[in-house]
């Protein structure tokens, strides 16, 4: 691991150099290349400086030892020392766990409706709100790409596009089944009902990730409409996109233009490719990422949000937080934390972090 770190803080004085460079400030794309490298490393190089600084004071309080009137406080010194660079070991094997190349991006999340009739789909409303909240507590910007509600406000299914950095990294882990229980507003007789709503997140696709053939895509056009089928507007607007060598359809009607409807319905279009072919990449290494939080299997119940008792579980980790409220108004890092944690330590005992 030595090794590695020496390599990379050589790598980091390469790039603090480079941007000494006047020649890198000529080129915008070199130049945020450089920027976003050095962020990356910033905290590896700085943990390793530390570690380093902690090994130096071992070492002195070690030659202290040999003194009788400094070996008490040479023996504080170095079991500091040491605890110090334990400390550190630890979070350097956190830092050099193989980052995933899609922890910048923004994502499309995808929400759909389950079994449960209308309260299933109120429960899906419910779903996002609360990732809204949660968008708007990091400060990420959300966009409605779809959007099919029922006539008493639930969701049947929609699609939200999340800008901001870090969006994939916090959020990959909600894919999956989403159950809850609880006396729906249409029960009259007080029963408990759990239904169920699919959650689905998809890092969003940029240009060097998908290339779509203009050929290979229908467009149609139609006259957007809401809850219940009243026209939204009077002009052909809505556009459906469908991508003929897969058959996968998309459509947009959030906008009044239909070009920006294309626009999104593009992103999205693009976004549900990457990920058809991410997980035939992935499909080689499906066993170890089922062992993982993180393997994002749509068809698993990952959560119970329980109403009577105030509770949501997740059942990947076995956390369960009685603070039902709180977590529906978008308070989703401490179950979040809970994920990445346990993502890391799996990854830890697989060996990542030990090069």
């Amino acid at each position: 691991m030595l090794e590695k770190l020496k390599e990379l803080a050589l790598r980091y004085e390469d790039l603090q150099a480079q941007l000494a460079d006047p020649s890198v400030y000529g080129n915008a794309e070199r130049l945020k290349t450089v920027n976003r490298e050095l962020k990356d490393l910033t905290p590896v190089a700085e943990a390793y400086q530390a570690y380093r600084q902690a090994e130096a004071d071992r070492a002195a309080a070690e030659e202290l030892l040999s003194d009788p009137e400094m070996r008490e406080l040479a023996q504080e010194e170095l079991t500091a020392a040491r605890e110090e660079m334990e400390r550190l070991r630890q979070e350097l094997k956190l830092l050099l766990l193989p980052k995933d190349p899609n922890d910048r991006k923004n994502v499309i999340l995808e929400i759909r409706a389950g079994t449960g009739g209308e309260e299933a789909a109120l429960f899906a409303a419910s779903l996002l709100r609360m990732y809204t909240m949660y968008a708007a507590a990091r400060g990420w910007r959300t966009d409605t790409v779809e959007l099919n509600e029922t006539e008493l406000g639930g969701v049947k299914e929609c699609s939200v596009l999340i800008e901001g950095e870090g969006a994939w990294s916090r959020l990959k882990f909600e894919s999956g089944v989403h159950r809850v229980q609880r006396v729906p507003v249409t029960e009259s007789n007080g029963r408990i009902q759990t239904s169920a709503a699919t959650v689905a997140v998809l890092p969003e696709a940029e240009g060097v990730d998908v290339k779509l053939d203009p050929a290979d895509i229908e467009m149609q056009v139609y006259r957007a409409s809401g809850a219940g089928g009243q026209h939204v507007n009077k002009t052909s607007s809505a556009v459906r996109l469908i991508h003929r060598p897969t058959g996968l359809v998309v459509e947009c009607q959030q906008e009044r233009s239909q070009f920006q409807n294309r626009d999104k319905a593009m992103r999205l279009l693009a976004s549900r490719l990457y990920e058809i072919e991410r997980e035939k990449q992935d499909a080689d290494i499906a066993r170890e990422r089922k062992s993982q939080v993180g393997s994002g299997d749509r068809s698993e119940k990952i959560r119970t949000y329980n109403f009577p008792q105030g509770r949501v579980t997740d059942h990947r980790i076995g956390l369960t937080l009685y603070r039902i409220d709180a977590v529906l108004d978008g308070e989703l890092d401490e179950l979040i934390d809970a994920l990445v944690t346990a993502d890391q330590a799996e990854k830890l005992k697989n060996g990542g972090g030990e090069p």
